[in-house]
């Protein structure tokens, strides 16, 4: 009975450091996906074709609604990384009223950086 013990300890031990393959295999998904992922960059400009410092840049994932958001720096200029590269999105920016046209990206579209320009105009 302990040489069993033993043995179902030892084969315990092992597979712990060894990893399951389930986990392998999600860890290299993981690993891939994010090698695959897309970023997108871009700046805002007011109606006078300056840069938009603090406008909001609103990212939704068209298919689970999910929204992010990024304020943008004093260059007007704003990213967002990590995007899945399989997804539609849609992009726009917001400011003191003023909106942006919405900006769709494709989950066709196989570019890795994604750059848009949003300008600001009265709603």
């Amino acid at each position: 009975m302990k040489k069993l013990i033993a043995l179902a300890a030892i084969l315990l031990a092992s597979s712990v450091v060894a990893g399951s393959p389930a986990a392998v295999a999600m860890a290299m998904e993981q690993r891939g996906a994010q090698s695959e992922s897309r970023t997108l960059t871009g700046h805002v400009y007011n109606a006078q074709n300056e840069p938009q410092q603090k406008a909001i840049v609103y990212l939704k994932n068209t298919k689970t609604m999910l929204i992010k958001t990024y304020i943008t720096e004093t260059d007007g200029g704003y990213r967002f990384a990590g995007i899945a590269p399989n997804i539609d999105f849609e992009v726009y920016a917001e400011h003191e009223g003023l909106r942006s046209d919405t900006k769709t990206v494709s989950g066709f579209d196989s570019r890795k950086e994604v750059s848009i320009t949003l300008k600001l105009h009265s709603k």
